[in-house]
């Protein structure tokens, strides 16, 4: 029942040596494997391969004796469900056994392990997941999953609504994979199912929402599958603050127009009708880094005022206590908030340009004049740094010296 519609060149992670050697043990002797799921995906249409997983009709146990014959070393990392991580100078290989599912919850299964590939890639969420390729890069096919990728499709393998039911964080991952790959209007059937099952989203973990939104945020596409959420129930499940479409759509044209990167944390910032409260909550809900929490803070509420009027001595006062980073971030969000861009073009080429200088000033240096350790050196130093970044950071060390002792002289 195999049907090869597609062929997959050579890809560097194909004939990089680490794989080949996981490949070749597996191979050994009669056995078989195949590429399968993200890998094969992003090979065909030209996307970055991160992580490549492998599938076999090996015995997770049969597995691991080949691996460690060959000295690869193997860690045990889902032996229920068939699952072992080979790793080669560093490099993670996620090798699973072809399985059946016999009963489904949540992200895992009860499974039995098979030799048939097809049961396997029918236990897949969407079509262009269940590819599987072969080392010469053959492309086995067995749910028109090529064309479905050709086409811009994110179509669920089999009812739409009995594989959400399985994984209800199928429905954020529909609309991931839709805002990276689709195009046109979005699959009928698997949008009315996401959106009649959209209640069962709260049952998700904070972990796996978080990953799912951020992921979809690095979309260019992201602004217009966002509305889609929101016109479908879908966001307000998890994120209701993050209602603000428009200022979202205008960041990402701005973020083009500028050569400026997606920042994940800018284009959350810009999705969101958030107090600085509003962040604080926000980030233990998804369960952000602190690094991620600490910088969508700053995105929202930010130490110095940025505006889009700034001449370029207050353009690198800002960029000397916030960083170049953000404040080209903030730029962007003012001018996706207003729909003006005003003086944008000159301020933040300033703001790309500008190389904050190092103060010349450490705390011996207060020390040295006789004032005992204690706050008042940071706040004695603090004061002069805010003199030397008003004079437009010009002052050398035996300037910013000098006004250091006038002022302690004259306070003494």
């Amino acid at each position: 029942m195999t049907v090869l519609l597609g062929k997959i060149s050579k890809q560097t992670w194909m004939i990089a040596p680490e794989t080949q050697r996981v490949m070749h043990c597996l191979q050994a002797d009669g056995g078989d494997a195949r590429f399968v799921g993200g890998c094969v995906r992003d090979a065909l249409v030209n996307r970055k391969v991160i992580d490549i997983d492998i599938a076999t009709p090996l015995k997770p146990e049969e597995v691991t004796a080949r691996l460690q014959t060959d000295k690869i070393t193997v860690v045990p990392t889902g032996l229920k469900h068939g699952t072992v991580t080979a790793i080669v100078d560093g490099r993670p290989f996620e090798i699973t056994t072809l399985r059946r599912d016999v009963a489904a919850y949540g992200r895992h299964a009860d499974v039995v392990f098979t030799d048939d590939w097809k049961a396997d890639a029918a236990r897949r969420d969407f079509t262009f997941n269940a590819l599987s390729a072969t080392m010469d890069g053959d492309v086995h096919d067995y749910f028109s999953g090529i064309e479905d990728l050709r086409i811009g499709r994110v179509a669920f393998i089999g009812d739409p609504e009995a594989r959400i039911r399985e994984d209800v964080l199928r429905i954020l991952r529909f609309f991931r994979f839709y805002a990276h790959l689709g195009r046109g209007p979005a699959d009928e059937a698997s949008l009315s199912a996401c959106a009649k099952l959209a209640d069962l989203i709260p049952r998700l973990s904070a972990e796996r929402i978080r990953s799912e939104t951020l992921k979809l945020l690095e979309a260019q596409r992201c602004a217009e599958v966002w509305q889609l959420m929101m016109e479908h129930r879908i966001a307000t499940q998890f994120l209701p603050e993050a209602t603000n479409v428009r200022r979202l759509a205008r960041l990402i044209e701005l973020e083009e127009k500028y050569h400026s990167p997606g920042f994940i944390m800018r284009r959350l910032a810009a999705v969101l009708e958030v107090t600085v409260q509003g962040v604080i909550d926000l980030s233990e809900e998804l369960r952000l880094s602190r690094e991620q929490s600490q910088q969508l803070l700053m995105l929202v509420e930010p130490d110095v005022a940025i505006s889009l009027d700034m001449d370029q001595k207050s353009t690198r006062r800002a960029v000397y206590r916030l960083g170049n980073d953000v404040v080209r971030s903030l730029l962007l969000l003012l001018a996706a908030d207003s729909g003006q861009e005003r003086h944008l073009q000159d301020i933040y080429g300033w703001a790309t340009a500008f190389r904050a200088p190092r103060f010349p000033l450490v705390g011996n240096d207060v020390l040295a004049l006789g004032v005992p350790p204690g706050p008042d050196v940071g706040r004695i130093l603090r004061d002069i740094e805010d003199w030397w970044a008003a004079q437009d950071f010009a002052p050398g060390r035996t300037a910013c010296l000098e006004k250091l002792k006038k002022d302690h002289a004259r306070k003494a």
